[in-house]
């Protein structure tokens, strides 16, 4: 069953289902296009920041170089349990660097792994990427 909310372009208020898979501790793939317009995906933690979904990167890496370029992203969250229960929110990112960033891949890590994010790990300023939906679909 597809469960669609229209508005490709205009921002929208998250989707309750999609709240609940964010909310969890699911795994989502993020999607960015890169400098010669290739879409380059890896597998994210997410969760949601002031009714936002967010996910957290160093910027050094590509999926923040990549938003800098084009904010455009697409967000699919698989829900532990149920593999064929999934959403895919597409939308645009906005970059968040500073307290929050650092708060958030803490607060990411004690959701994930139940413990707070090894400062060993940190190698580069940390960004929060929020996500602000245009099109949310939810398939069970």
């Amino acid at each position: 069953m597809i469960r669609s909310v229209p508005g490709r372009t205009k921002a929208m208020e998250l989707n309750d289902d999609v709240r609940k898979l964010a909310d969890a501790a699911n795994f989502a793939t993020l999607t960015t296009l890169g400098r010669d317009g290739e879409p380059q995906s890896g597998l994210v933690w997410v969760g949601i920041d002031d009714g936002s979904l967010f996910v957290n990167t160093q910027v050094d890496r590509a999926k923040y170089r990549n938003v800098e370029r084009n904010d455009r992203v697409s967000l699919v969250i698989i829900d532990a349990d149920d593999p064929y229960h999934y959403a895919e929110v597409r939308g645009t990112a906005t970059a968040v660097t500073g307290p929050d960033a650092r708060r958030t891949i803490d607060d990411l890590s004690r959701k994930y792994t139940g413990e707070q994010y090894p400062e060993d790990q940190i190698t580069a300023e940390r960004v929060m990427l929020k996500i602000t939906p245009t099109r949310q679909r939810v398939y069970s």
